[in-house]
């Protein structure tokens, strides 16, 4: 909405946030069998699920259990103790709420009129506890996985799983191409077919933090090209040893993730729209090897700007990336169009198509022309 002279109200500031304990505290809330099962019992009643949840009168009794229902559902044996209990969890992981529609509220043990409810923080911890992030260690054997190698383009790559951590490696070329976290939860629940929920579980992540939102904490993710490490070139076969990365970062909780370029395009419209086009779905591609036909090109190198090149069948898109990872354009050409142009340019190498994997970002030579000059501006 706009005022009446044509500009724009100002945008409201937010709400400063309120710090309800030290962390210390916090955490020395949880240490108890007791504290533990109230949580549980929580969420079974957030989640409306449990051995009485079809004898819950009333939508209050669901979500707002009173004192005597949470009291009865514990093995503590004194109302008393199981008071001292709840009330150390009321705060960061309870907040007490009005209950007067609860079949016993008058009845409470405690003389209150009172129901509870999780604050944001008693049910993600409550579900953290459900599924194991904090108490379970997944170990899983080998899976041998369909794709090539994108190196040594042998059909030996398999993903296993190490303290919830996933790793996808060939059994040729002794190349890692994928170590990353799997929530014990997924490992479990996924059996054998853990590497197809590996693969949507982080292509979910990064297209989050491509949005510019963080996978951790929804705090704001800052983007840009980067040089890799020393460790991560220590992966690539010399040939690929000229490359950028993609890194995002959040400015709250200071997760970072890395990745090829290509591979933080994959959910960009204009390569779904590609492929589909195609009769594809990239979406379909894994991770560990999203296909030979990726390439990238350094175009600049201050600042940093990269032309990352799709090919399908007679057809290729050219993504422009600057050094805020934004795509500043996007060409569509044929290969016959594109040979062309690429004779013309004297003194130019022809972009070497190769895979691209999480340590592999392909490059050719540098290149400039006007859309290149736009990217690194």
């Amino acid at each position: 909405m706009s005022t009446e002279d044509g500009e724009d109200p100002p945008v409201a500031a937010p709400e400063p946030s309120d710090r309800v304990s030290d962390p210390s505290d916090a955490f020395q809330a949880l240490g108890n069998e007791v504290r533990m099962g109230i949580l549980e019992t929580m969420l079974e009643w957030t989640d409306g699920v449990g051995a009485d949840a079809g004898e819950r009168d009333s939508e209050s009794d669901r979500a707002h259990p009173s004192f005597s229902m949470l009291f009865e559902a514990s093995d503590v044996e004194t109302s008393a103790g199981f008071a001292y209990h709840l009330d150390e969890l009321v705060g960061p992981y309870l907040r007490k709420v009005s209950a007067e529609s609860s079949a016993d509220a008058d009845a409470d043990t405690d003389g209150t009129n009172e129901g509870y409810e999780l604050t944001y923080a008693g049910e993600q911890i409550a579900r953290a506890i459900a599924t194991g992030t904090y108490t379970q260690r997944v170990d899983h054997p080998p899976v041998p996985l369909e794709d090539d190698c994108p190196f040594c383009e042998h059909d030996a790559l398999t993903a296993r799983a190490s303290d919830n951590r996933v790793t996808v490696a060939c059994g040729h070329c002794e190349r890692r191409l994928l170590r990353l976290d799997l929530p014990p939860a997924g490992l479990e629940s996924h059996g054998e077919s853990f590497p197809a929920a590996f693969d949507r579980y982080h292509r979910h992540r990064l297209s989050l933090v491509r949005d510019g939102v963080c996978p951790a904490c929804s705090g704001e993710v800052d983007a840009r090209l980067v040089r890799p490490s020393p460790a991560t070139d220590d992966l690539l076969p010399a040939e690929h040893a000229i490359h950028l990365q993609a890194e995002f970062t959040c400015s709250c909780c200071g997760t970072t993730l890395r990745s090829p370029v290509a591979l933080s395009l994959l959910s960009h419209p204009a390569v779904v729209s590609f492929y589909y086009e195609h009769g594809q779905a990239v979406s379909e591609r894994p991770l560990w090897n999203v296909g030979h036909e990726w390439a990238e090109t350094v175009l600049s190198e201050d600042p940093l700007a990269v032309r990352v090149v799709v090919e399908l069948e007679d057809d290729v898109l050219a993504l422009y990336v600057d050094e805020r990872l934004n795509v500043v354009e996007t060409q569509r050409a044929s290969v016959s169009e594109t040979t062309e142009a690429d004779a013309a340019d004297e003194g130019d190498e022809a972009v070497e198509t190769t895979e691209t994997t999480e340590a592999d970002e392909t490059v050719g030579t540098h290149e400039t022309d006007d859309a290149a000059e736009t990217a690194a501006q």
